[in-house]
């Protein structure tokens, strides 16, 4: 019921935002004799924001063309290598004039509520040394519900299938990097991979921000998990999908409640970003104003989860604790972690995190205690919040060089 209300508020702003567009072009467009009126920019930047406020984000685009390759630009194709129901395994294809041996990267991006596009930072700053392919999630309420559903065991599954797809037998070069939610599932894949004595595990995996043990430091989110009991969830953030999409009447966690939470965790940041960006607007600011927008156009673009997913998550990860604890089961097998040997690990978090607290992700390195000491490596960003651990200055300069030579030295 809440996901159709959604859909209808949205059908009744419509006329107001065919008004604001029409506002907007006889305020703001320099062809037209009102946007000369003393209070013409006043209105043109208060449609704006009107409409920014009120409109659908879509998937972004990726808009990575091309990338630089010993000093030389080397063009750049994102090409769906694997169409799954829930995932694309898209790869981004270098124009190299001559075979490299880059390392290969398999980069795991979270299905928490943002499009893999999130991580387009982080995919630009690796294409220069490697061979990048990322996990491109699907939005859950555009698969039918005759794909079946999709628990925590079938994420495992999928990355599980991607290593093995991804792994050369000749010549095993695959390192793979998890940022936030997939550090569980993937260690969890290769674990289990150790444990049934597959060949040719990854070399690295590089966990960024992750819920490992989500006990230490908690923080909002974490709290948030354990202080309602996992039938509040169940009922009262559980919808199904309206009949105008492709998968209608499957249940999901809608983005758009996500979004909400997102906002919720820093009202006034959010409410300051939307005022300077009006003011911006009044004075002009072309270049401030653009920013926000890029901003903005990738935080607000939201995807529904499968809720068979997310409350397995909720379960295991953030109530009962059940992989640090020894008692997560994949399919009716015990994860242990501790039988990882050949894969090296290295563990990154932010000084000022408030997704993922600082220990979350270090707790890996007491699970997999069997990896020798001088394969394992953790790192604290100095000053760095959650999305700066992969994405901006801070991970451009500081980190992605820790992860490069990381690679570099045990794949």
């Amino acid at each position: 019921m809440l996901y159709k209300l959604f859909e209808a508020q949205h059908q009744m702003l419509e006329p107001w935002r065919i008004a604001a567009e029409a506002a907007r072009g006889w305020y703001g467009h320099p062809f037209s004799p009102l946007s000369y009126s003393p209070i013409a920019r006043r209105i043109a930047a208060s449609t704006e924001l009107f409409l920014r406020v009120t409109q659908r984000y879509e998937k972004p685009a990726w808009d990575i063309d091309s990338t630089t390759v010993e000093g030389r630009a080397v063009a750049v194709e994102a090409v769906t290598e694997l169409d799954k129901p829930f995932c694309k395994l898209v790869h981004f294809r270098r124009a190299l004039e001559s075979r490299r041996s880059d390392p290969r990267v398999l980069l795991v991006a979270p299905l928490s509520g943002h499009h893999a596009t999130l991580l387009r930072d982080t995919v630009r700053s690796l294409l220069p040394e490697h061979d990048v392919w990322v996990t491109d999630w699907v939005d859950a309420r555009m698969v039918p519900l005759s794909a079946g559903p999709f628990h925590l065991a079938d994420y495992v599954d999928y990355i599980r299938e991607f290593i093995t797809l991804l792994t050369d037998p000749q010549q095993p070069n695959l390192n793979v990097i998890s940022v936030c939610q997939p550090t569980v599932p993937v260690l969890c894949a290769v674990a289990l991979m150790a444990q049934n004595g597959e060949p040719n595990p990854p070399k690295t995996m590089v966990m960024m921000g992750g819920p490992i043990d989500a006990r230490k430091s908690p923080t909002a989110v974490n709290n948030l998990a354990t202080q309602k009991p996992y039938s509040w969830f169940e009922q009262n953030v559980i919808q199904r999908v309206p009949d105008r999409y492709p998968g209608y009447s499957r249940r999901v966690y809608p983005g758009f409640l996500q979004h909400l939470g997102f906002v919720a965790m820093n009202p006034d940041r959010h409410l300051n970003a939307h005022w300077d960006y009006f003011n911006h607007l009044l004075a002009g600011d072309d270049g401030s104003a653009e920013k926000h927008r890029e901003f903005y156009d990738e935080y607000n673009a939201v995807l529904d989860l499968p809720a068979e997913y997310y409350l397995d998550t909720i379960k295991a990860v953030f109530q009962d604790f059940a992989l640090p604890k020894g008692r997560l089961f994949m399919r009716e097998q015990l994860v242990r972690p501790q039988e990882i040997r050949a894969t090296a690990l290295l563990s990154i978090e932010g000084e000022l995190d408030d997704i993922s607290g600082n220990g979350q992700t270090e707790a890996a390195h007491l699970l997999c205690f069997n990896i020798p000491k001088e394969r394992r490596e953790h790192y604290v960003a100095p000053g760095a919040g959650h999305y700066g651990i992969f994405a901006g200055r801070r991970w451009r300069e500081t980190i992605c060089p820790k992860v490069r030579d990381f690679i570099r030295k045990h794949a």
